[in-house]
């Protein structure tokens, strides 16, 4: 088992804390036909191993149960894999969803015949070692597909204006690297044979919330940005200064004419090819 540093340690006991905290469920529920559009691209071949990485609450792994493959996820939060526990048991599918960490797959070499991760394993803290657990678990000719927001994204651009009054910890790279190509590429080098990659856009709806609702809204259920106000909550100036910052991004961004809000986020779609 690999030791830590204190530095590291504490870093993922923090992310652990903020996936876990809110209910990131709700928010997962805004895009879930983005993902099963994601996996229907994939054309999953019934009985096929998949793995999915940082699963959340079931939004990839789900849909390609219903492909009929055999589905694996893995999650740092155990509530959500709680959560997608019951949505499998819900839909009547054989899903095996366990606690685990991206960086340190409990999983043998070239267990899976496809690997995927949907905004959630680009949030790791050591993407090279990622990229290399991602490898490892896929069989040879296998196909790694990870969905990955870019930075300059919609959410990217709401990542920015968090991290402008909460800075992210200085030892963890932003997860935004991974929405770019060339980054990519060298995170996964020889350790794969192929590598193509697609801008793709996944839709945001919150059809009954106004955008300050669907800040608030964000504020109460998605981890990050929840731990991003309770940080300033010795400070109400900035607080407010970053509630109205994401109330004009969202508002910007709206392309819904109801009163309804209707984001669109671009992502990088990465497909790789295990060498």
């Amino acid at each position: 088992m690999e030791t830590l540093t204190p530095e590291m340690d504490g870093l993922k006991a923090h992310l652990k804390g903020t996936w876990s905290a809110g209910d990131f469920g709700r928010v997962a529920t805004s895009y879930e036909a983005g993902a099963a559009d994601f996996i229907a691209r994939l054309g999953l071949k019934p009985g096929q191993r998949v793995l999915d990485v940082a699963c959340g609450t079931g939004n990839l792994a789900l849909p390609a149960a219903r492909a009929g493959t055999q589905v694996v996820g893995i999650d740092i939060a155990p509530n959500l894999v709680e959560q997608a526990r019951q949505r499998a048991v819900a839909q009547n599918l054989s899903i095996r969803f366990e606690e685990g960490d991206a960086e340190a797959l409990p999983y043998e070499n070239g267990s899976f015949d496809v690997v995927v991760s949907m905004f959630g394993a680009m949030f790791a803290p050591r993407p090279d070692l990622v990229a290399s657990e991602l490898a490892r678990v896929t069989r040879a000719g296998g196909t790694i597909a990870m969905a990955n927001w870019m930075p300059g994204s919609f959410i990217g651009q709401m990542f920015k204006t968090i991290g402008a009054l909460v800075p992210p910890p200085p030892i963890m790279p932003s997860p935004l690297q991974w929405g770019d190509e060339a980054r990519v590429r060298e995170r996964f080098g020889t350790q794969i044979a192929q590598l193509t990659v697609q801008p793709r856009t996944i839709t945001f709806h919150f059809e009954e919330l106004a955008p300050a609702d669907v800040v608030a809204f964000w504020r109460e259920y998605y981890g990050p940005t929840q731990r991003a106000f309770e940080a300033l909550a010795s400070d109400a100036q900035k607080q407010t200064a970053l509630r109205l910052a994401l109330e004009q991004l969202w508002t910007e961004h709206n392309r819904a004419r109801d009163g309804g809000t209707v984001v669109e986020s671009e992502y990088l779609e990465v497909l790789a090819v295990r060498a």
